[in-house]
């Protein structure tokens, strides 16, 4: 086993595919598929299931790819630290975002990065706020934004932004024109049909717990995971959700919609980086974790910068 071929399989692992991995490694597909053979042939182990639609790994497979993303990670922090006497940006960083913050950051994240760190490599994959702790705590990922994360002894975390947390419903509902652009109390959401996310949402976790000190009984007419799916079905007119001002700002149905802050109590969420607590920040990641400081309080929320934020 060696490096290039661990490098090869953690590709095909996780796209999927022989055929896009190539193309991302930039060599020749049959090379590819010889050099994941000879790394099965030498641990004597099938690690994949060629099918029609791509690759699927097998249980073999499943625990290779989560040592060998460990040991690339280990690799690239040792040759990042080569260089931290030099203080030089280099090295590949993964950067972990929620799918509201990546349609608002992925484009200017690329674009800073490029200018402000030209000699260095960026991953950016998305995923909900619980998924992204996993990932940094497993060393898959090396930075990430997420929103509300509770404290954990591998987590170091620093609070950039807090958001308010709206009702959202369509500029026409009977609740909105009546009210107009006011808060609306809590307790007025019990009598509205709700589309939330899973329990394991961050926003759904707040929301349920501060209704039930309330002693408030809430009516989930629809629960689904997705941001975007929430803010289409409420502007199709299948309930209210609850989110915060800049994920409707984002959505292309944003004009249809109204978002009013909640009150008594008020809640918001509030935007953190992240970062693995056991391992020591080099060039790279001093200077990515800036960058996204310097994003993300730059992006037009209607939140407020956490207290201890410049």
């Amino acid at each position: 086993m060696n490096l290039k071929q661990l490098e090869y399989f953690v590709q095909v692992a996780e796209l999927g595919s022989f055929s896009k991995a190539a193309a991302v490694l930039d060599i020749a597909q049959p090379a590819l598929s010889r050099q994941v053979r000879a790394l099965e042939t030498e641990l004597r182990e099938t690690l994949l299931l060629r099918n029609g639609r791509g690759v699927a790994l097998t249980e073999a497979g499943r625990r290779l790819l989560e040592h060998g993303t460990g040991i690339l990670q280990a690799v690239a922090q040792a040759r990042a630290d080569m260089s931290a006497s030099r203080d030089e940006a280099v090295g590949r960083i993964v950067i972990g975002v929620p799918p509201t913050m990546g349609r608002k950051l992925t484009v200017p994240l690329v674009e800073n990065f490029k200018a402000r760190l030209p000699r260095a490599q960026l991953a950016i994959v998305e995923g909900l706020s619980s998924h992204i702790v996993e990932w940094i705590l497993s060393s898959r990922v090396d930075l990430g934004l997420l929103y509300n994360p509770e404290a954990q002894p591998g987590l170091e975390v620093m609070p950039l932004l807090n958001e308010p947390l709206c009702l959202v419903e369509r500029c026409d509902a009977p609740s909105g024109r009546a009210a107009g652009r006011g808060l609306v109390p809590l307790r007025e959401l019990a009598a509205l049909p709700l589309v939330l996310p899973e329990r394991a949402h961050v926003i759904r976790r707040q929301l349920e717990t501060q209704a039930a000190l309330a002693g408030l009984k809430l009516q989930i007419a629809w629960e689904v995971s997705s941001v975007a799916a929430i803010i289409e079905l409420v502007a199709a007119g299948h309930g209210c959700a609850v989110l915060t001002a800049s994920a409707v700002a984002a959505s292309p149905r944003a004009a249809e919609l109204r978002a009013r802050p909640l009150t008594d109590p008020a809640l918001t969420s509030v935007l953190c980086l992240a970062r693995s607590s056991s391992r020591r920040p080099g060039p790279l990641m001093r200077q990515a974790s800036q960058l996204l400081i310097d994003l993300s309080l730059g992006l037009p929320t209607g939140g407020v910068p956490a207290a201890g934020t410049d």
